[in-house]
C-alpha cells in the first residue's frame, strides 16, 4: 500500500482550478504564492505591489481576478471589516479575525465548537459564519502605557502626551 503524500501548494492550486474547469496559469500562481508567502491578511493593492516583484506585467485587473478565482476556488477568504478595504486571507481553517483599530493590522483568532448565540429561523441552512472582532492588538495596548500619544500611534512615531 502507497502511502499518502502531501501536496505542494502548486499541486493543490492546479488541482483545485481543474476541479471547476480552470487552467493553472502563472499569473494565479504568482498572486497565490503571494498569499502563501506573507499571512498578513492584504488587500487587492497590496497584493498587486507584491505580485509585481515577481511579475512586473502583471495588471490590477489581473490579481483582482485571481483573486477572485482562489476565493470562488475555496483557497483564500474574502475578509471584510467594516468600513474598510477587502482583505484576504489563506486559512481556510474556522476562525475569526480581530482588526487592530490602532495600527490597521488583522489577526486570525481561533474558534472554539459553535455556540448557540441566534436563533436560526426554520428552513434556514446555515453554512458559515463570519467573526470579525475589534479592538487593540499586544502591541498597540502596550504602546499605551509606554508614552504614546493617540496621533502618535496612527502616525507609527513615538511622543508623549500632552498632559505630560
Amino acid at each position: 500500500m502507497r502511502a499518502k503524500t502531501k501536496l505542494s501548494w502548486e499541486e493543490k492550486l492546479d488541482q483545485t482550478l481543474s476541479k471547476i474547469g480552470l487552467r493553472f496559469t502563472s499569473q494565479r500562481q504568482v498572486v497565490y504564492s503571494v498569499m502563501l508567502d506573507v499571512r498578513d491578511h492584504p488587500t487587492a493593492e497590496t497584493v498587486f505591489l507584491r505580485a509585481k516583484q515577481a511579475m512586473p506585467e502583471i495588471s490590477m485587473a489581473t490579481v483582482y481576478n485571481c483573486l477572485d478565482t482562489l476565493v470562488r476556488c475555496g483557497l483564500v477568504a474574502q475578509v471584510n471589516l467594516h468600513r474598510a478595504a477587502t482583505r484576504y486571507c489563506p486559512n481556510m481553517q474556522e476562525h475569526g479575525h480581530f482588526y487592530c483599530d490602532d495600527c490597521g493590522k488583522v489577526f486570525d483568532v481561533p474558534m472554539a465548537p459553535p455556540v448557540r448565540i441566534m436563533d436560526i429561523p426554520p428552513g434556514f441552512e446555515l453554512r458559515r459564519i463570519d467573526v470579525s472582532i475589534s479592538g487593540r492588538c499586544p502591541h498597540c495596548h502596550g504602546a499605551v502605557g509606554a508614552g504614546r500619544t493617540e496621533s502618535a500611534r496612527k502616525s507609527g512615531k513615538r511622543g508623549v502626551s500632552a498632559a505630560a
